[in-house]
């Protein structure tokens, strides 16, 4: 598939999304030069732009057609660490990004922000979407969901284009903006005065019920959903916890005789989605070429070995299409 990432930072999606098989960057977008150079370096082929309001101003002769269409966009009008400013912040780019989605139109958009973002500009990221016939879901997945080794709470929004006639589940009637409704509700459930968190628990236990007629399968599902409604607190999307999180320690790792944690070295195996130790970042050392630059880099970048996952589940998507 073609993806067009803006906001790229160092590369975190396009690197995901090339260990899932599903796509390949062809136009990048940065407004740090110390990024473009990483993206150079590591994409020398595929032209990068600087900024994203100068995208927008023509989509068309300034963007290419794509399938995918990716965004960390700047955190900093909704993070808590910040003033937030939301709207009224100069780095609040995200109506420039909406702009260039409906002119492109891309199958299929995914993007990253802090966790701020949840009560802070998502309900307006959410409906923009969804005025666009895409249907939309955010989820918290924390960095430590893939097994890293701290918390790093991202909200990670995924957005479908359904009035894309592309795809077999849109309503042969041309009612987009039913067209998801039609395709996941359970029969004889209506959505109005629902909550988002409600109708994903409705869409799991029907998918379990379709896939598993266990009554008491079905029964122990509910039961598992309402314990973790009651854990999440007020935020109304999606939560992904890690194993890691289960434990009185949140970065405990599982120990050998002589009470050193586990380290796996899994280099040798080509599988991308596992953390080798992380050495210490010297935050106040000397001598270390452009520090000041990598940390930032680092700060801003996406998890791409999440951004793996979101990528492997969007080629399952498109194949039961086929």
């Amino acid at each position: 598939m073609k993806h067009v990432d803006l906001c790229s930072g160092i590369g975190g999606f396009a690197l995901g999304f090339q260990w899932a098989g599903l796509s390949n960057p062809i136009l990048f977008c940065d407004i740090e030069p110390w990024s473009r150079q990483v993206l150079k370096k590591h994409w020398p082929n595929v032209p990068i732009a600087e900024d994203v309001r100068e995208l927008a101003n023509d989509p068309n002769g300034n963007v290419p057609d794509c399938d995918i269409i990716t965004a960390g966009y700047p955190c900093q009008p909704f993070s808590l660490a910040g003033k937030r400013r939301g709207a009224e912040d100069h780095r609040h780019i995200w109506p420039y990004i909406f702009s260039i989605i409906q002119t492109k139109r891309p199958s299929w958009c995914v993007f990253e922000n802090v966790h701020g973002h949840v009560s802070m500009g998502l309900d307006e990221v959410l409906s923009d979407l969804e005025g666009e016939s895409y249907t939309a879901r955010p989820f918290i997945i924390p960095a430590c969901a893939a097994d890293a080794p701290h918390r790093r709470n991202r909200v990670w929004i995924i957005g479908r284009n359904v009035a894309d006639t592309r795809h077999a589940r849109v309503h042969q009637s041309g009612q987009y903006a039913d067209a998801s409704q039609e395709s996941e509700q359970p029969r004889g459930v209506q959505w109005d005065g629902i909550s988002r968190r409600q109708q994903t628990q409705i869409l799991a236990n029907a998918s379990r019920l379709h896939s598993d007629g266990n009554e008491e399968h079905s029964q122990q599902s509910k039961r598992q959903e309402s314990q973790l409604g009651d854990s999440r607190g007020s935020d109304d999307v999606a939560y992904t916890a890690s194993k890691r999180q289960q434990g009185s320690q949140l970065h405990g790792r599982p120990k050998d005789q002589d009470g050193q944690a586990d380290r796996v070295d899994n280099s040798s195996q080509g599988n991308a989605q596992f953390w080798l130790p992380e050495p210490p970042v010297g935050r106040v050392a000397n001598g270390i070429p452009r520090r000041v630059d990598r940390l930032r880099g680092l700060g801003n970048a996406i998890v791409p070995q999440i951004a793996m996952k979101i990528g492997q589940s969007i080629k399952y998507a498109e194949s039961l299409d086929q």
